[in-house]
């Protein structure tokens, strides 16, 4: 068993407080995004506020077409034989159904909140 003193103390307060500095600096830098028309790109489109609500809305649901719309395209290709890569057509499909999943969920909690705002007392 080893004992605690304070050198070997300071030394594990050292290399956590410096990868929390790595961690923190690599949060802070942007990162590639390697899926073409992933989520990265819909995270940015609804993080900008400039058109309002419906401007963010709008592309959002802009990407996730454009998502399920490139799925669409590569399944064909790999049916046609033109791409022989299963693990990108699955990955592109994946995609797209999982933005498809958000959209809807975002969907039905518009929707419940709606029906509460109409059915509050005036």
């Amino acid at each position: 068993m080893t004992t605690v003193n304070t050198s070997n103390l300071l030394a594990m307060r050292n290399a956590i407080l410096q990868q929390n500095s790595a961690l923190q600096k690599a949060a802070a830098a942007p990162a590639p995004n390697p899926l073409v028309g992933g989520i990265g790109q819909t995270a940015n489109a609804v993080n900008a506020p400039d058109g309002g609500f419906t401007a963010t809305l709008r592309g959002a649901l802009g990407e996730v077409n454009n998502q399920q719309a490139k799925a669409s395209a590569i399944t064909e290709s790999y049916e046609r034989g033109e791409t022989t890569d299963i693990a990108a057509v699955m990955l592109q499909r994946e995609s797209a159904s999982v933005g498809f999943q958000a959209t809807l969920q975002v969907r039905n909690k518009l929707l419940s909140a709606y029906k509460d705002i109409m059915s509050m007392p005036v």
